[in-house]
């Protein structure tokens, strides 16, 4: 009201000196009678602006017997309730953040259900049209090959002469020959499985030849690596064309045929390079993604295993780096780069990789474990949970799938618990690997919160 009585007058002010100008231009050529009515004029004006003025000094003290009224009610308010204004901001404002956080996280609760079940919807779709069209064994492969004998005098033939012929095809070898008393049977153990291919081939035929010493074996050794090089070069090109990925550079072939003697939790490396190509290309094709690019990464993702005892670094990397020196493409490199998470997805065709991978290697049968790896696991998949405040107990289920977290109630509430479970489901994307997904539920009340990494 301020404002608007200290405009009006301010234009008052403005008209009566308009006005005054007016009159003393005018006042030689008017008649009196005129200058009488414009006198008249200007001291209705100027009375006006006196008003006007009485009337701004009101309000301003009105203003001001308000404000001392203000001052002596917060007083008193301040005496009623005991606390000063700062106490009482600070109250406000530590509810306004308890009505946050609780907004939060029910919009992360809304979010998260939303986005699941039309996640899910999308990806159960994707992955019925991919798997459908995909028939694949479930075979378990070993680090041991065994060479049956005709009879059990061959034991003694294949030892020789203080032991100097298992000497020799162990040294040429590089596996280990185990004879014992299983009647009929030589084991060949080794975790190179080229290496026990090409034992396994020599001792099949220094036994049908029948002539056994260590010249021979050192001759029919180089016979068999010799032809396993050849095979590889046939396997690799074979399961190019298989995967249906076009011309492939010779080396990058050779390595492709090197991992059809290499296994992974007992699954044929080669074997699950193929498949992932072929899930790969199918789900690329739902997605509208770059089928070619999916194949090929597909099908070399894992060929860093046929020379990561030779070369340092994660398996990953170094497939990608002996890519990129034999001319594939750079969204392919990356590709084969970051089905580890090596290196951060920035693709499509990646992500591809990713679960196509996943899937071969998740399916019902196809891959073993070990006790020790399973039970590690287990520990570690507790111990990333129990390192969060009021967490009770934790348990690990259906082999490491699902987590069940149980909170204790008086430290942790509904909202916290949501978040929570987030929390935990983002370490464990972030510390651990392994193919497939891990449900996490946190238990408050009887009431369950979910997150599903």
């Amino acid at each position: 009201m301020e404002i608007l009585l200290a405009g009006i007058a301010g234009a008052l002010a403005v008209a009566v000196v308009a006005l005054v100008a007016l009159r003393d231009r005018t006042t030689a050529r008017e008649p009196a009678g005129e200058r009488d009515g414009l006198s008249a004029a200007l001291s209705d004006l100027a009375e006006r602006q006196r008003l006007l003025a009485g009337q701004v000094a009101e309000v301003g003290a009105e203003r001001a017997a308000l404000e001392a009224e203000r001052a002596t009610q917060t007083t008193a308010l301040e005496r009623i309730a005991g606390l000063s204004a700062s106490q009482a901001k600070a109250q406000l404002l530590e509810r306004l953040e308890e009505e946050l956080r609780h907004e939060h996280a029910r919009a992360i609760r809304r979010s998260e259900e939303e986005t699941r079940h039309d996640a899910d919807r999308r990806a159960r779709s994707i992955l019925a049209a991919a798997m459908q069209r995909i028939a694949a064994g479930h075979a378990a492969e070993t680090t041991v090959s065994a060479v049956p004998l005709a009879s059990d005098d061959m034991k003694g033939r294949i030892i020789g002469r203080e032991g100097r012929n298992i000497r020799a095809l162990e040294t040429l070898t590089g596996i280990d020959i185990i004879i014992d008393d299983t009647p009929g049977l030589v084991v060949l153990s080794g975790f190179d499985g080229m290496r026990r291919e090409i034992a396994r081939l020599t001792l099949e035929r220094l036994l049908l030849d029948g002539r056994v010493h260590p010249a021979r074996i050192e001759e029919v050794f180089y016979q068999c690596r010799s032809e396993i090089d050849n095979r590889v070069i046939e396997v690799g090109e074979q399961a190019a064309f298989e995967a249906g990925v076009g011309t492939v550079h010779p080396e990058l072939v050779k390595l492709l045929g090197r991992l059809h003697y290499r296994t992974s939790y007992g699954q044929n490396v080669l074997a699950h390079s193929i498949e992932c190509a072929r899930l790969a290309a199918l789900i690329a094709a739902e997605l509208g993604a770059n089928q070619t690019a999916s194949r090929r990464a597909a099908l070399l993702h894992d060929i860093g295993k046929a020379v990561s005892h030779e070369v340092d670094g994660p398996h990953a990397l170094v497939g990608g780096e002996i890519a990129r020196r034999h001319g594939e493409p750079e969204a392919v490199v990356h590709a084969m780069e970051a089905h580890h998470n090596e290196v951060d997805v920035q693709t499509v065709e990646a992500v591809i990789v990713q679960i196509a991978d996943a899937l071969s290697g998740a399916r019902p049968g196809a891959r073993g474990e070990s006790l020790e790896g399973y039970v590690k696991r287990m520990h570690d998949l507790e111990q990333i949970a129990t390192r969060h405040d009021g967490v009770e107990k934790v348990y690990a289920m259906q082999a490491g799938r699902e987590l069940r977290i149980i909170v204790r109630p008086e430290a942790v509430d509904d909202d916290q618990a949501t978040i929570l479970s987030r929390q935990i489901a983002r370490d464990l994307e972030r510390e651990l690997e392994y193919a497939g997904q891990i449900k996490v539920t946190v238990i408050r009340e009887s009431r369950a919160i979910d997150y599903a990494k």
